[in-house]
């Protein structure tokens, strides 16, 4: 019984989490120009705006029509994403797409594995991949990245592509390590993007091996699921 109950307040701590970060998400688009939203973002191909598209997708479409989607795409995940970001990129205004978040807040769409945590980690990640791109000094609240970074294992940097060997990240403004090797430091939030897969601009993270995470201004990485 004591069990179910943190379990419970834990599920509850998280979904207010969602809420609050689609919220102040939502606030930020809103305040963005048109070059800002036509910015290339951290994900491979997408705009800023492919990138606010996908991450109402999970609000938007139904089950039957998102795996209709995924039957267009012949069964391809990443594929049918990508697809889905560009025509609801093209489809809605951006004032709209900013309205998806905030009018869903509190929708209890996860991802397919993970639960709430993982929609969580979906929006912050989202959300970085853009304010980073843009250059933006948005501080993600402390208690949303301790929840992501307490959460990260071997299984979660495999799927998400994220090569952490040999490396220990160290954050700078949190009392939080990860790994072990060589440090890298840098901001919790920079360096939970590592783990998440991502390479940052330069003159983010320091350390020895810090280049090796540093994404040069015309790379760009493929886009996932995140």
């Amino acid at each position: 019984m004591e069990k179910a109950r943190v379990r419970k307040r834990n599920s509850t701590e998280v979904r207010a989490a969602i809420a609050a970060e689609r919220r102040e998400l939502a606030d930020l688009f809103d305040g963005l120009t048109t070059e800002q939203w036509n910015e290339r973002s951290l994900c491979a191909g997408w705009r800023v705006r492919e990138v606010a598209a996908h991450m109402s997708m999970g609000f938007r479409l139904s089950l039957p029509a998102t795996l209709g989607e995924l039957v267009k795409a012949r069964g391809n995940l990443h594929r049918m994403t990508d697809r889905v970001a560009r025509r609801d990129a093209a489809a809605h205004s951006t004032t709209e797409l900013a309205a998806f978040l905030r009018v869903n807040a509190d929708h209890p769409w996860t991802p397919p594995v993970g639960g709430f945590a993982a929609a969580l980690g979906h929006d912050v990640v989202h959300g970085l991949d853009i304010t980073v791109a843009l250059g933006l000094d948005r501080c993600v609240p402390e208690d949303r990245l301790r929840i992501l970074l307490d959460r990260i294992r071997p299984s979660s940097l495999k799927f998400f592509g994220a090569d952490l060997d040999a490396v220990r990240l160290c954050a700078e403004d949190l009392d939080w390590s990860y790994g072990s090797g060589t440090p890298v430091f840098g901001t919790a939030q920079d360096l939970l993007l590592l783990a998440y897969g991502r390479g940052l601009p330069a003159g983010r993270l320091r350390g020895e091996s810090s280049g090796r995470f540093t994404r040069p201004a015309d790379e760009a990485r493929p886009t996932d699921e995140a």
